[in-house]
């Protein structure tokens, strides 16, 4: 790990990410973010390792990345460890010295909004779907998360949500708030579709995911119930997996990348009956590969889908019945379209990395715009002091462009 060095040795500012939900979609997020800024910032990542994190993760991050792991991060609340992480943070950027702190997830969140002053060092937050609107809590539990989020909102830091619909959720905590979509690779997804030849196959509809109570598997199960004749595929595993009893319903397992992509290219509509959502890779990808979705009416869904516009917004069995039966009739291809041309123009980690670039130079220019603006001016000095020295417009152009 390099540390201690200054930003303007190499001219790059030093950007320090915070995550403890190193898993799932938050590291997808994590690793196509850090890889999208790395060539104009000097990237270093203090991260956890959870049991969905990669085994090969390191893998993952361009070269130049640094990854500095803290120990003591946990999911869980724990006292003695969050302690020992609030501290072993803070060491880390001070041995860092970051130009930018950027807290992921609740638990990197809640520690670092207070291990960190965002008035010396610009700070920002994203939650990535916030604790208290996830149903498998308790509503004393929701309350609690609710309180930790409403306390830490007070802190000079800015939250950057994933949706419109968390960042309008986050307004209701704090106003220092503002928005970038989440996105996906989508070069890096061409050259595994690439590889892949669609097989042969009955009429499928598909989601992809852990079987867990955020994704509803209950009613994934009864929608399967309402269309015996469709054949319906869960690709992934999970704890609730014996929620999945309708006898047209056929789950995979785990599998790995390529594998996963291929069944998902080989189906028909993609169907989302998430209890909530921050804003779903796998919806993205869907979007993508051009599969007509389906989604539940909640929060991450309906921010990226709209119904009648690019897929299909549902509140009950009927209407996903319904709609599903629409697609199957061929009436989804202009919607498709929609969806493809939103991933092209919106949701893709380009855009996301330059939507991030442009916040962090903004807040750079408000901190340092001292140094910014001297470096301008030498800039210019030095360009217009050699434009007046020749009247030759091709020496112009190779002394100063």
């Amino acid at each position: 790990m390099r540390t201690g060095e200054n930003s303007l040795v190499d001219g790059k500012k030093k950007i320090l990410f915070v995550v403890e939900a190193m898993g799932g979609g938050v590291f997808t997020y994590i690793v196509d973010l850090a890889n999208g800024l790395a060539d104009k910032y000097d990237m270093y990542i203090a991260y956890a390792v959870r049991p969905q994190t990669p085994s090969d993760y390191k893998d993952y991050f361009h070269k130049r990345i640094h990854l500095i792991e803290v120990k003591n991060f946990t999911r869980s609340v724990e006292s003695s460890k969050d302690v020992k992480a609030f501290f072993e943070i803070r060491k880390i950027a001070d041995e860092v010295k970051p130009d930018i702190i950027h807290l992921h997830s609740s638990k990197a969140g809640a520690l670092g909004r207070w291990a960190f002053n965002g008035k010396k060092t610009p700070l920002f937050y994203t939650p990535h779907g916030y604790s208290f609107l996830m149903k498998n809590h308790s509503a004393v539990k929701r309350f609690a998360y609710r309180m930790i989020e409403t306390v830490c909102g007070k802190r000079y830091c800015t939250t950057i949500s994933c949706s419109e619909g968390e960042h309008q959720e986050t307004l209701k905590l704090t106003k220092k708030a503002t928005y970038v979509d989440n996105g996906i690779n989508t070069e890096q997804l061409d050259s595994l579709l690439t590889s892949i030849q669609e097989e042969n196959h009955p009429f499928t509809v598909f989601t992809l995911g852990r079987i867990c109570y955020q994704k509803n598997p209950m009613l994934f199960n009864e929608i399967a119930k309402a269309l015996p004749g469709i054949h319906f595929l869960w690709i992934g595993d999970g704890e609730l997996r014996g929620e999945l009893t309708s006898p047209n319903i056929e789950v995979t397992g785990w599998l790995d990348r390529k594998n996963a992509l291929s069944r998902s290219a080989s189906a028909d509509v993609f169907l989302l009956t998430s209890l909530w959502e921050g804003l779903p890779i796998s919806l993205l990808e869907a979007m993508y590969m051009r599969k007509p979705c389906v989604v539940n009416d909640v929060i991450g869904n309906h921010d990226v889908i709209h119904a009648g516009v690019n897929g299909y917004v549902c509140q009950n069995v009927s209407e996903f019945a319904e709609n599903i039966k629409s697609v199957q009739d061929g009436k989804s291809a202009g919607l498709v379209d929609a969806a493809y041309e939103d991933i092209l123009n919106k949701y893709n980690t380009v855009v996301m990395a330059e939507k991030y670039s442009a916040i962090y130079d903004e807040v750079l220019v408000r901190f340092g715009g001292g140094v910014l603006l001297l470096s301008i001016y030498l800039t210019w000095s030095i360009q217009f002091s050699c434009y007046i020295q020749s009247n030759n417009a091709v020496v112009y152009d190779r002394c100063c462009a």
